[in-house]
Parts: structure tokens; C-alpha cells; sequence
């Protein structure tokens, strides 16, 4: 993706800028004389930059692997990059980072390549094709938001006009929130926190396990049946996956999984939430249409139950039997 060797040491700040529609938590790699350690998370809000490395910079590389939150379910930051370093789920520090150990994953890391501002210090930025400078990427971010919520903010391109701001201002009378909270320092984190919480409309998945779940949908619209998934709920946490276009039915299964993305297993049994509808799955992202012959496809079966959205929403809350 990018190449980055400091040839002579510095003493500077790397900072690295989000210029995506997501909020995002990076981790950082540095190879040193042979030897790699890795180091995060650390969360940055579009718009927003964020110190990741300062004092005199001697290494020979740096890398990056930058993740989306939860909240954005099935939409998640394209990985990428020539290095498979280890990881963790909560904050880290790891030495010796191409080996891993127990409770450490394995991800993909580009080497990055950053500029260099007046003041000496090294900036490098997350963007996407879109390439949005800073206010853009915070308009889009929070048109993304705001589609996750169910309202209508499309397209996410980050231009502002009337539909953004009618759903922008439908989402804060919802929530109670005022206008003035757009340009607070923690809106995103006010803005997702009310996403992620129950909602009177549409299908809400919350996690009450002390496990990270991960849910997928089915929708039916009378001709085709589509699953889609893998959205990431953490413990304590609400989502609202994206429904597209008006279903006649709409489907759910979810199961929790282990910091190395095993299935749990409580007595010997699979922790899942679902029904009776059998809907193909796979282990990586899907968006899957056929649902025939699941397993000689390579696929996997999984049991789906329909939700009940007569009401006008349903939340589907996860627990331990």
C-alpha cells in the first residue's frame, strides 16, 4: 500500500488523520532491527488525528491495520497489506508480534508512508476512493450514521443539502439531543451510543453476554431470499443492521464467538440465537441469495428465525439459556 524507512532518527510525532466515513480503531506496527511489536487500539473519529508513535523514531518500517467499529455491521474497513502481525481484542502491546500467542489473532498490516509537516512531525491519513478531505469525511460519517438509524440520509458522500439535514435533525429530536451536540468533541461517540441503543422501528440486536456476538440477516421479498452478514455486536452493546429496500420478512440468527472467533459453547452446546429457517452462511463476510445445497457449496447451514416487525420494530436481545 505505501513504503516508510526513516533513514536517519528524528525526534517527531507521527500522527495518523482519518479521512474515512467510519470511526475507526487502528493498531500500530513498528519493525526495529528485526524485531516487530504492535500496539493498540487506538480510536480515531473522521476528521480527527491522533498521535500513535512520538520521540525519536528509529525504526525501520511502520504499520498500520485500521478496523471499523461494531456499529457498522457488514460495512467494515477494507484490509489490506503484505504483513500478518498479531493482534488483540482489548488494548495491547506485543512483542515478537509475527508469532502469536493465545488470545492474539492474526491481521493484515500495510506499511505506511507518511508526510511531513512544517514543525518536523510525520502525518500519515486513513482514506477512502472517495478521497474526502476533513469535512467531508465527518458529513459522510454522519450520513453513514444516520442510515444505520433507519433514517433516510442517502447517498453517503459527504454533501451536505436539506434531506441530510432533515434526517440529521429527525435523529436528535428521536434521541433528545440538541442541535449544538453536532459540534461537541465526543459527537461521534454521543451519536453512536444512540444508534446503539434500542429502537422503535425496524430490527435492534442487543448483546447481553459477556462474549463478543456476531449476527446475520435474512430479508425476503417475495421472489428472493438474501442473507447477510457478519455484523460485530460487542458485549453490552445494541446494533441496527441495514435492511435494504421494503421486505416482506425478515430473518435473524446470531452466535457468540471467542477472542480467536470460535464458536462459545455452554454445556456442550453451540451459543446461538436463531429458529427453524435454514439460510446459507460462510465464515467471512457473505451476501448469499441461493440457499440450496448449502454444505456441498461449501457454505454453511445455519437456523434462522423470522422476526415479527408488524409492530414497527422488534429488538432481539442475547443472553446465556
Amino acid at each position: 500500500m505505501l513504503l516508510f524507512a526513516l533513514v536517519n532518527p528524528a525526534r517527531a510525532d507521527l500522527r495518523l488523520c482519518n479521512r474515512m466515513s467510519y470511526v475507526v480503531e487502528a493498531a500500530v506496527g513498528t519493525d526495529d532491527k528485526g524485531d516487530t511489536t504492535t500496539r493498540g487500539w487506538f480510536r480515531i473519529d473522521p476528521a480527527q488525528c491522533r498521535i500513535v508513535a512520538s520521540g525519536t523514531l528509529t525504526i525501520d518500517r511502520i504499520l498500520l491495520h485500521a478496523r471499523a467499529l461494531g456499529v457498522y455491521g457488514a460495512s467494515p474497513v477494507p484490509q489490506g497489506g503484505s504483513d500478518t502481525l498479531c493482534i488483540a481484542p482489548e488494548n495491547f502491546v506485543i512483542a515478537a508480534a509475527r508469532q502469536c500467542r493465545v488470545g492474539q489473532s492474526q491481521a493484515a498490516f500495510a506499511t505506511v508512508k507518511p508526510s511531513q509537516d512544517a514543525e518536523g512531525n510525520l502525518i500519515a491519513y486513513l482514506a477512502e476512493d472517495s478521497e474526502y478531505d476533513d469535512e467531508q469525511a465527518k458529513l459522510a460519517a454522519i450520513q453513514r450514521l444516520l442510515v444505520i438509524a433507519g433514517y433516510d440520509a442517502a447517498p453517503i458522500d459527504g454533501v451536505d443539502g436539506p434531506k441530510t439535514q432533515a434526517a440529521l435533525s429527525a435523529f436528535l429530536k428521536s434521541r433528545g439531543l440538541s442541535g449544538n451536540v453536532v459540534q461537541a468533541p465526543d459527537f461521534f461517540e454521543t451519536m453512536i451510543n444512540a444508534v446503539q441503543a434500542p429502537s422503535a422501528t425496524g430490527l435492534t440486536w442487543c448483546n447481553d453476554t459477556t462474549y463478543k456476538v456476531m449476527a446475520a440477516i435474512g430479508t425476503e421479498d417475495g421472489k428472493t431470499t438474501v442473507s447477510r452478514g457478519w455484523y460485530r455486536i460487542e458485549p453490552g452493546k445494541c446494533l441496527r443492521p441495514d435492511v435494504i429496500g421494503q421486505p416482506r420478512q425478515v430473518l435473524s440468527f446470531a452466535e457468540a464467538i471467542d477472542a480467536d472467533g470460535r464458536a462459545i459453547r455452554l454445556k456442550d452446546k453451540a451459543l446461538n440465537w436463531g429458529g427453524g429457517r435454514t439460510l446459507c452462511t460462510r465464515e467471512s463476510k457473505f451476501e448469499i441469495n441461493d440457499h440450496s445445497d448449502c454444505g456441498l457449496r461449501g457454505l454453511t447451514a445455519a437456523g434462522f428465525v423470522a422476526v415479527d416487525l408488524s409492530g414497527g420494530g422488534k429488538t432481539l436481545r442475547f443472553a446465556p439459556p
